[in-house]
Formats: C-alpha cells, sequence, structure tokens
C-alpha cells in the first residue's frame, strides 16, 4: 500500500473473555482484518477464531510498547484493516494514549471499538447489581498502587471514604492492601466482598464471596492470584434483603413523559 492509502488501525475491546461477548463490530472487523496483533496474555485466544484465512496474527505478550507500535505501523502498510485486540475495553487500563500517539506522528488512520468490562460481566457472573437506588448511585473504578503509583487523591483509602461501588481492578496480589485501605476509610469487618477470576471464560471462571475480614483467606484457598476483579459495594446481596427502595423510574406512582402516574403522584 502506498502511504496515500495505508490501512487503518483498530482498537478493538475484546470483552472480559467469552468469545460471545465481543461487539458485533467488533467481531465484523475481525472477519476482515488482514493482522491482527492480540494481547495473548489476557485475551483469550478464541476471540481470534473470528480472523479470515491467511491474516496476520500475532501475540504481543512478549513485546515492549515500542514493538507493539512498529508491528500496527508496518502492517497498516500492508493490509487495509489492522487490529489491536484487547481485553475488555481499550480506554480502561488498555495504554491506549500511548499507542496512538505515534500512529499520530505517522499520521495513520485510527479508531476504537468499545468492549464490555471485566468490571461489568463481574458482577453479571454473580447476579449483582453495581447500583442500588438510596443505597449508592455511584462507581468507582480503580486500583491499589502497585508499580504503577495512584495520582494524588486518588488513593484507595480516600476513594472508599465515599462509601459507594468500587470495582477494583489489577489488585488481587495486593488483597490485604485492600482490606486495610477499606477498614481505614470506616467500612466494618463484615461488609461484602466479591471477587471474580476470569468472569465470563468458559469453564474457567470463579466467584468468591466474603467479607473484608476473611477475602483474603477464601482467595488463597481457592488459589486466585491473577486476572481477577474485586468489588466492594454497599449494594452486594441486595436480592436477599427483605426490602429495597423501588426506582422511581418504573414504580406506578411516578410521571415521567412515556408514562403518566396510575396511583397517586410520588412526593
Amino acid at each position: 500500500m502506498t502511504p496515500a492509502t495505508l490501512g487503518k488501525i483498530w482498537f478493538v475491546g475484546a470483552g472480559p473473555g467469552d468469545p460471545d461477548l465481543i461487539t458485533v463490530k467488533g467481531r465484523r472487523l475481525l472477519e476482515q482484518a488482514g493482522a491482527i496483533l492480540f494481547a495473548g496474555s489476557l485475551v483469550d485466544q478464541a476471540a481470534t477464531l473470528y480472523a479470515p484465512e491467511g491474516c496476520d496474527i500475532r501475540d504481543s505478550k512478549d513485546m515492549t510498547l515500542e514493538e507493539m507500535t512498529a508491528w500496527l505501523l508496518d502492517a497498516a502498510r500492508r493490509h487495509e484493516t489492522v487490529i489491536r485486540l484487547q481485553t475488555g475495553d481499550p480506554g480502561l487500563y488498555g495504554a491506549l494514549v500511548e499507542m496512538t500517539r505515534p500512529l499520530d506522528a505517522a499520521g495513520v488512520s485510527w479508531a476504537v471499538v468499545p468492549g464490555v468490562s471485566s468490571a461489568l460481566a463481574s458482577a453479571a457472573a454473580a447476579g449483582e447489581t453495581l447500583t442500588l437506588p438510596e443505597v449508592t448511585q455511584t462507581v468507582i473504578l480503580t486500583r491499589v498502587a502497585g508499580r504503577t503509583p495512584m495520582p494524588p487523591g486518588e488513593e484507595l483509602e480516600a476513594l472508599a471514604a465515599h462509601r459507594s461501588t468500587l470495582c477494583i481492578f489489577l489488585s488481587i496480589t495486593l488483597l490485604h492492601e485492600v482490606q486495610r485501605a477499606l477498614l481505614a476509610a470506616g467500612w466494618p469487618e463484615d461488609a461484602p466482598i466479591l471477587v471474580v477470576q476470569k468472569a465470563s471464560w468458559p469453564g474457567q471462571e470463579k466467584i468468591v464471596r466474603g467479607t473484608i475480614a476473611d477475602i483474603k483467606k477464601k482467595c488463597q484457598a481457592e488459589k486466585i492470584a491473577a486476572q481477577t476483579m474485586i468489588i466492594a459495594s454497599p449494594a452486594l446481596g441486595a436480592r436477599d434483603w427483605e426490602d429495597i427502595a423501588r426506582s422511581k423510574l418504573y414504580d406506578p406512582s411516578f410521571t415521567h413523559r412515556f408514562r403518566k402516574a396510575s396511583v397517586g403522584e410520588a412526593s
């Protein structure tokens, strides 16, 4: 291909692991791709089964950022459609900006196809909701500081002080720090914690329920040490509560622009 006809690079969210959870658009692009660079340490290889015969497929788990960028640029010179296949959604812990800045500098066209996050897949696997009327209306996606430090004010203890839902990525090996931060923020020891490993992965998903006090021991017993979502939320277990507040949107006493109240107006 000439410089004027360089291919387009698509950053496609493969979703949490189940190849059926990739978006229709993502699958369509995979089916017409000339080259696919996939995150082999994170994306189930089954996602590449949608690739056409003869497609140039490369696992990126042993590559540096510079090597990945060079591979994508070279592929764009030879193919009309090039895919960078990433776990979950490319905008969450996906090094998207680091990879697209060199593409911008090289004048290569690119776009993002969003994917289902493991945070959502984990809640779905456990049959939980991340928001609940009058309990929590806020979801925080975060991680514990490790080799990558947290910006000032984003320490887990500070975020946990909001007592909203926390979806904690990339932190299972620092579960002791999650416990410490939640307790320091005022969460009780018996507050429920949900841990899901490989959410939606066929035959590999593990769900562990516990409390702040015992969740680490339970995870150790299940040998959970990677590819895991930690959810702390005041809404966990709500389907077993004796009573919950109703959503106003579906309350018969609530009027909105599509429906008039069928009983007395809610205050």
